[in-house]
């Protein structure tokens, strides 16, 4: 029996145990981390990799260079749907972070100051390169409402929210970088 908590990618295919708590929860701002969750920030508790397994199918792995330190990133991602589960660091390499909304139950994560770090990028004397967005843009509804196929008092079609978050084709690059590879 595990003393970690569960997660798993949006088909289910790939699972995971983190075997213990996080070490610590990184959010950060950075424009990779903004990429790579299409969000302005990716809330992102680290654990001991010696603790952590995949407990059903193994994710397929896509190796990138961090522009920050020039050492490889390996995003950990379930090959039917492209749902990104985890991060393993060539700088760091008994480290594993995973992606928050992969969490069985996310709120179920305590985030305590003392083990939170907020990382938000500044570039060469400028202002951070990436502010966080907490709010809606102008203009644009709070929220899609409706029947399938109608259309809502703001004029959005609500089936766009129901092909986001429905069953739609996934999936991405099989690639294996050089230190990236299946973890157990």
């Amino acid at each position: 029996m595990s003393s970690g908590l569960a997660g798993r990618c949006l088909c289910g295919a790939v699972t995971y145990d983190t075997g213990a708590e996080p070490l610590w929860v990184t959010i950060c701002y950075c424009t990779f981390c903004q990429r790579a969750t299409g969000s302005d920030r990716m809330i992102e508790p680290v654990f001991d990799i010696a603790g952590f397994r995949f407990t059903e199918a193994q994710p397929s792995v896509f190796a990138l260079l961090s522009e920050g330190s020039g050492k490889e990133v390996c995003v950990h991602f379930c090959q039917t749907y492209g749902t990104k589960l985890a991060l393993t660091f060539e700088r760091w390499p008994d480290r594993i972070g995973i992606y928050l909304g992969t969490l069985e139950e996310p709120s179920a994560l305590a985030m305590s100051p003392e083990k939170t770090k907020h990382i938000s990028p500044r570039r060469r004397g400028r202002a951070p390169s990436c502010r966080p967005v907490s709010r809606p843009t102008r203009g644009m509804p709070r929220r899609l409402t409706g029947r399938p196929g109608s259309r809502s008092s703001t004029g959005w079609p609500p089936s766009l929210a129901d092909e986001a978050h429905g069953a739609g084709e996934g999936g991405g690059p099989n690639a294996k970088g050089p230190r990236c590879g299946p973890l157990r």
